[in-house]
């Protein structure tokens, strides 16, 4: 697949991912599993147009995405799938273990830097899409600082939303330099999405919650409270959860692996169809 096929920013990719978004929704509010036939119908298509389009875009079937969307799959995955975050990292973060697979490089800035509100710092940003719709992703030379979504806030909302996190930075638009990181982050660069290099710009507890979330592996799940006491803070669950919704690098800080003690989704800060999304992808695509 080449990288203009992957990555289109027409018309027609806009209007393809519209259609998607609507039969996630679909399938997400529907109380029993929909037909190939009823979704097909219901978007206009075919029921072969439909398959191969929604099969290119969330990277599974609509059936096996239903298998993996139903309301108690969040349970199922922390039942089943459930990283004790203290148990990783004494096996060592770069142990070979199904349980931890972390090659992600990252560098963070220091907290002097980030007092001065990204004062200094120049950074570049561009629209890609993803799989999960129209991605406005920043980075500096260091690596991606922001990864941010537009299906559920808009273009425009969402673009604020990172450049509002550091209002004395100089900001370029520079898809080109960008574009490399971008296809490896989504994976179709010929490097792992895990492999990306990131430049974490946060406050320092901030950082630690985020250095927590890294060491999720893909296709597992852990809690705001596990994220505490692997943070040294085991109390500090209410301020877990503010600075993981204050994640900036969306997808590859996977946030979205954090869950509620109950197993609920909880909040998202760029849309639970988002999370549901990319919580169905990485269990489909995982090992057993």
């Amino acid at each position: 697949m080449t990288e203009h096929q992957t990555f289109t920013a027409d018309a027609e990719g806009s209007y393809h991912y519209g259609v998607i978004r609507r039969a996630i929704e679909l399938l997400d509010q529907a109380e029993e599993p929909v037909s190939l036939d009823a979704i097909a119908a219901e978007m206009g298509m075919s029921n072969a147009h439909f398959q191969r389009l929604f099969s290119r875009w969330v990277g599974i079937s609509p059936k096996k995405y239903q298998q993996y969307l139903t309301l108690g799959h969040a349970k199922t995955l922390l039942a089943e799938r459930f990283t004790t975050l203290e148990a990783s990292h004494a096996a060592g973060l770069s142990g070979s273990g199904r349980l931890h697979d972390l090659f992600v490089r990252w560098e963070a800035m220091s907290p002097g830097e980030f007092a001065r509100k990204g004062a200094g710092l120049e950074i570049r940003w561009g629209w890609f899409e993803s799989p999960f719709g129209p991605a406005i992703v920043m980075g500096t030379d260091k690596g991606i600082c922001g990864i941010g979504f537009a299906a559920e806030l808009g273009a425009e909302a969402a673009m604020d939303d990172l450049m509002q996190r550091w209002p004395s930075a100089e900001f370029t638009e520079d898809p080109v330099m960008l574009r490399p990181w971008a296809l490896q982050a989504f994976g179709a660069g010929s490097g792992k999405p895990d492999t990306t290099p990131l430049f974490l710009i946060g406050a320092p507890f901030q950082i630690k919650v985020w250095e927590a979330l890294l060491a999720i592996p893909s296709g597992h799940v852990t809690t705001y409270s596990e994220i505490a006491r692997a943070v040294g803070n085991p109390r500090a669950v209410r301020a877990v959860g503010t600075a993981v919704g204050r994640n900036p690098i969306s997808w590859l800080i996977p946030c979205h692996r954090a869950l509620r003690k109950s197993g609920g989704l909880g909040g998202y800060h760029w849309g639970l169809p988002v999370k549901r999304a990319m919580l169905a992808l990485e269990t489909v695509n995982s090992p057993a």
